[in-house]
């Protein structure tokens, strides 16, 4: 296939629409089943750029879930502990451990639910009978992978009623070293990013503390090539081999680091024993389970305890998770890791991150300020390794 056809562009309004190779070449996909878009496809090719870097860099299988071309989150296949595989609403899939590609998607898919309702996926491996279960299951817009077994793909053919969108790429397919884009009517050319993302990248550590596990440089990594492909300003919380918080496309640092934060926190309260045990009514889908459960944790546009809103929701009424039990909870959290784009210009940065558990760092370093930073960091036992590389993508 040399030419796709598209529906239409970005919107409706923007046609006529089409993917191609410059150079004349066939398409190295292959659309098995559905009709992408335009958005689909820039999920797409995104998605898979970043599963198959981080399977080259820690030789793990990982997954991705996509939404308006960043990742809400992204994991290597680590076994679920029973009150992680709970919070992922996939505590019900026997032999799920014995599986790495389905315990990726179960990690990147259970992270942020909310954001992640209508994604697209990038899986690393050839998507597999128990993977292709768990993505059927959840409101998403596509797939993507090396292949399909039959049974996965006859799966993900009953998926939106014969229309969901499955997309085989080439492993090897390999794209020029020179890309372009059109800018109102202007051609932009730049170097493809190629740069490598591993563990020597995070041999320049400049805090006192210099002790660096390899779980932490795992997850480190899973952060940054998260990184390499989230629309910037952009920083990442990442732990247990899955990125737990992104904070995409803000003008400010802070903010950056205050979004992926605070879904960071949510990440862990999803956690919590009270909201573990939440009595949901047997007919209450998934996606509204989990605005439940974010209103729940966060308090926001409903209070679902309250006298007749809890009836819609529960079997009976819930006990609240209070801002104690919040700060109590999340204080005993420690070992995460956080990556950024680019460097830090303030402090205030590290301190916000230290209050939602973060022990390691990996960022570019090169700010006027990096002597505040690093002191910061040392205040609190961190350890924090300077890069020397930006990761901006727009």
């Amino acid at each position: 296939m040399k030419t796709f056809e598209l529906k239409y562009g970005c919107n409706p309004n923007q046609k006529p629409a089409s993917i191609y190779m410059k150079d004349g070449s066939d398409l190295p996909i292959t659309i098995l089943n559905g009709r992408p878009g335009y958005i689909n496809f820039l999920d797409a090719l995104n998605s898979w750029q970043l599963v198959k870097e981080l399977k080259e860099a820690t030789g793990m299988a990982c997954a991705t879930s996509f939404k308006h071309v960043s990742p809400t989150s992204a994991a290597v296949g680590k076994p679920l502990n029973e009150n992680l595989k709970k919070a992922c609403f996939v505590d019900d899939v026997e032999g799920l451990d014995e599986n790495p590609l389905a315990c990726a998607y179960a990690r990147a898919r259970g992270t942020d639910r909310m954001c992640s309702f209508g994604d697209w996926v990038a899986l690393s491996d050839t998507c597999d009978a128990m993977t292709a279960s768990l993505i059927a299951r959840e409101v998403s817009d596509g797939v993507i992978a090396p292949g399909y077994t039959d049974e996965a793909l006859a799966i993900l053919k009953t998926k939106r009623k014969g229309s969901y969108n499955v997309v085989a790429i080439d492993p090897d397919y390999v794209p020029e070293v020179q890309e372009t884009k059109q800018v109102f009517g202007i051609t932009f050319e730049q170097g493809r990013n190629n740069f490598k993302i591993n563990n020597e990248l995070l041999s320049n550590i400049v805090t006192k503390n210099t002790d660096l596990p390899e779980s932490a440089k795992i997850d480190l990594i899973v952060a940054l090539i998260t990184l390499k492909y989230t629309q910037s300003n952009s920083v990442c919380f990442a732990v247990d081999g899955q990125a737990i918080g992104v904070g995409a496309g803000q003008q400010s640092r802070i903010h950056c680091t205050r979004l992926a934060g605070g879904k960071a926190d949510t990440w862990f309260l999803r956690q919590h024993p009270k909201t573990l045990s939440l009595p949901f009514r047997a007919d209450l889908g998934r996606p509204n389970r989990d605005n439940v459960i974010d209103g729940y944790i966060n308090g926001n546009e409903e209070d679902v305890c309250a006298d007749g809103i809890w009836q819609n929701y529960f079997t009976e009424q819930p006990a609240r998770l209070t801002d104690e039990d919040k700060k109590d909870f999340l204080s005993s959290i420690t070992g995460v890791a956080l990556g950024s784009d680019a460097f830090f210009p303030f402090a205030d940065n590290i301190k916000r991150a230290y209050a939602s558990g973060v022990k390691y760092i990996a960022e570019p370093g090169g700010s006027i300020r990096d002597d505040l930073v690093i002191a910061e960091a040392d205040k609190d036992d961190m350890v924090m390794a300077f890069t020397g590389m930006r990761l901006f993508h727009h």
